[in-house]
């Protein structure tokens, strides 16, 4: 007796076309331009996961340069402040303290500030010591 795979094939097909529900014309009725179809839409969806993380960092830096530089410093003198203080906050929660806590926000400068300041009497003493 001739066995076939025909049911795990239509499975297959109908399941790719389901997936690609709401394509323009023939890209949602044929299968053979479906599955294409579906194939460049996962390498775009996989690529651009990737491009998302990218331009949501750059969106925070650029809030919390707007902000930083408001408050009287720059960012990338705010966030050496912020590591010299070991505060720990990363980008995405600084983004949102600046855009909705003006005083917090004000306070982390105030913070980031005097360690900058502390570092530099470090520095300025260890290179006496060593001169």
């Amino acid at each position: 007796m001739r066995v076939t795979n025909a049911p795990a094939s239509r499975k297959r097909r109908i399941r790719t076309l389901q997936a690609a529900k709401g394509f323009r014309m023939r890209r949602s009725k044929l299968y053979r331009y479906a599955a294409d179809a579906l194939d460049h839409g996962m390498q775009y969806s996989f690529r651009d996961r990737k491009t998302k993380k990218r331009n949501y960092r750059a969106l925070w830096q650029v809030r919390i340069n707007a902000a930083a530089r408001s408050a009287g410093t720059t960012y990338s003198r705010f966030m050496e402040g912020l590591k010299a203080a070991q505060v720990t906050l990363d980008r995405k929660a600084l983004a949102d303290i600046a855009a909705t806590d003006a005083a917090a926000f004000t306070e982390l400068v105030r913070v980031s500030g005097d360690a900058l300041k502390t570092k530099m009497a470090n520095i300025a003493t260890a290179a006496k010591a060593k001169a």
